[in-house]
């Protein structure tokens, strides 16, 4: 079971690794540039496989510099 939760656990503390260095307010606007470039790269239909993740991971560095 720890092993299906790994990859969860590595994205949290990269974005915890993330915020510590550059501080929440940075984050927010680090979070917001992410999503706007992973949804420009899913309006292509070849970029999706790489923007949906992109806008996944600005989501939660946002949702992590607001708690």
């Amino acid at each position: 079971m720890k092993l299906l939760l790994l990859p969860f656990k590595l994205i949290f503390m990269l974005i915890s690794f993330i915020l510590s260095i550059t501080g929440s307010l940075i984050g927010i606007g680090l979070g917001l540039v992410l999503m706007i470039l992973g949804l420009c790269i899913t309006l292509t239909i070849i970029g999706s496989i790489i923007g949906i993740p992109i806008v996944l991971l600005g989501f939660l560095i946002l949702i992590k510099s607001i708690f």
